[in-house]
C-alpha cells in the first residue's frame, strides 16, 4: 500500500497521466477541496479514472447545501474538511 498527496494546481486542462499514473500506484484516489464537491476537482479526477483507472475513490469536500460564515477552524469542522476527516475517508477505503 502506498500514499501520495499532489497538488493539483490547475483543474483545466486535468493531467489526465498525472491522475492515471497514480491512481495505478495506489490503487484508491481521495479528492479534498475546499469548496462544492460537484464540478470540481474530484468530479475531473473521476471522468479521468472511469475512462482511464477504474479504482476506488472518495470525495472530500462540501458536500450540497448552503454556505455558513465563519473562521476557518469552524467552516474546515462545518464541512468535514479537517486533517482527521481527510484522514478517516482514506482509511474508509482499506
Amino acid at each position: 500500500m502506498s500514499a501520495a498527496v499532489i497538488d493539483m494546481f490547475t483543474l483545466k486542462p486535468i493531467d489526465r497521466m498525472l491522475v492515471k499514473n497514480y491512481a495505478e500506484k495506489t490503487r484508491r484516489i481521495v479528492t479534498c477541496e475546499n469548496h462544492s464537491i460537484h464540478n470540481g476537482l474530484g468530479s475531473a479526477v473521476a471522468e479521468v479514472l472511469v475512462e482511464n483507472c477504474p479504482v476506488p475513490m472518495r470525495r472530500v469536500g462540501v458536500k450540497e447545501r448552503y454556505g455558513q460564515v465563519g473562521t476557518q477552524d469552524f467552516l474546515q469542522k462545518e464541512y468535514g474538511l479537517t486533517a482527521a476527516a481527510i484522514v478517516e475517508a482514506a482509511k474508509s477505503m482499506l
